[in-house]
């Protein structure tokens, strides 16, 4: 018996592992603050005069609050930011839906069907994810410029619905596979088409998947910058994330209190998402390539 629990009374718990969690815990918060204060920063220069902004003050708590920067931000540009968060509502919610169907639907073919050659299409699928994004960009704006959608959503929204994200595909096949082939089977008795099995079996046992493609999805085109970019430039189609650049002028005139309270206005949709549905992200996760 060591030393720590011979002095230790009958149910008390020894002293060492609380005085370990202790500073675990510590080590966390720290760390955590460290990489949470450019943000804690950013959301009080938003709340601090312009001219108390870059005056040599590193403190978290501004000397004097106001929210002009919040108005300037608001009203500041041609068109409302309301405007912007509208489209990149759109934009990212009908991205996500035509990435949660499509990618549930190639891969219900992948772990369910039959079809000549899944092996061979299945590897060049997941092959896509070592292809960089840049490498595909040039053929398809080419593409998308004969068709005569420059300057318009569709090269964000529409190829979603041919499930061209690959990493969804495969967590979802992933999850797909822990499923028991026997309710199909079932089903397939009863005599249900594939169809309804998918609609009636596959899609209410794959919420916690579907519910985190669905997350993933919507984060990562709400923060997409390269593909608006590249392909819109009627100021009235901007997303959020392109009128934030809009604030940056290179004559050195940035109105850097409105492009931080924008910022943090740019962020509450993305920490109500992950507050709201953190639960079934986690179970998702976890959850998928396990067998139940």
């Amino acid at each position: 018996m060591t030393d720590a629990t011979a002095h230790t009374m009958p149910g008390e718990a020894p002293a060492y592992p609380m005085l370990r969690s202790g500073i675990s815990h510590a080590v966390l918060m720290a760390v955590s603050f460290v990489m949470l204060y450019p943000i804690l920063w950013m959301l009080a220069g938003s709340l601090r005069p312009a001219d108390d902004l870059f005056g040599g003050n590193t403190s978290l708590i501004p000397s004097q609050v106001t929210v002009e920067a919040y108005k300037d931000g608001w009203f500041g540009l041609q068109i409302s930011f309301g405007k912007f968060f509208l489209n990149s509502l759109i934009i990212a919610t009908l991205a996500t839906i035509g990435n949660v169907l499509a990618a549930s639907l190639a891969a219900f073919a992948f772990t369910r069907l039959q079809f000549r050659g899944k092996a061979v299409w299945f590897a060049l699928m997941l092959g896509t994810l070592m292809l960089p994004y840049h490498v595909t960009l040039i053929p398809q704006y080419i593409l998308f410029l004969e068709l005569g959608w420059v300057n318009t959503w569709l090269p964000l929204i529409l190829p979603k619905y041919f499930a061209v994200d690959a990493f969804f595909i495969f967590l979802m096949v992933q999850f797909f596979r822990g499923i028991p082939k026997e309710l199909d089977e079932a089903a397939m008795m009863d005599g249900c088409s594939p169809w309804r099995i998918y609609t009636r079996i596959m899609l209410p046992l794959s919420l916690p998947v579907l519910a985190t493609a669905a997350i993933f999805s919507f984060i990562w085109t709400w923060e997409d910058f390269f593909g608006p970019l590249i392909y819109i430039s009627d100021t009235g189609l901007y997303t959020v994330q392109l009128a934030l650049r809009s604030f940056i002028d290179s004559s050195g005139s940035t109105n850097w209190n409105a492009l931080f309270a924008m910022s943090v206005l740019s962020l509450i949709p993305i920490f109500l998402i992950f507050l709201f549905f953190q639960r079934l992200l986690i179970e998702g996760i976890a959850t998928t390539g396990m067998k139940r």
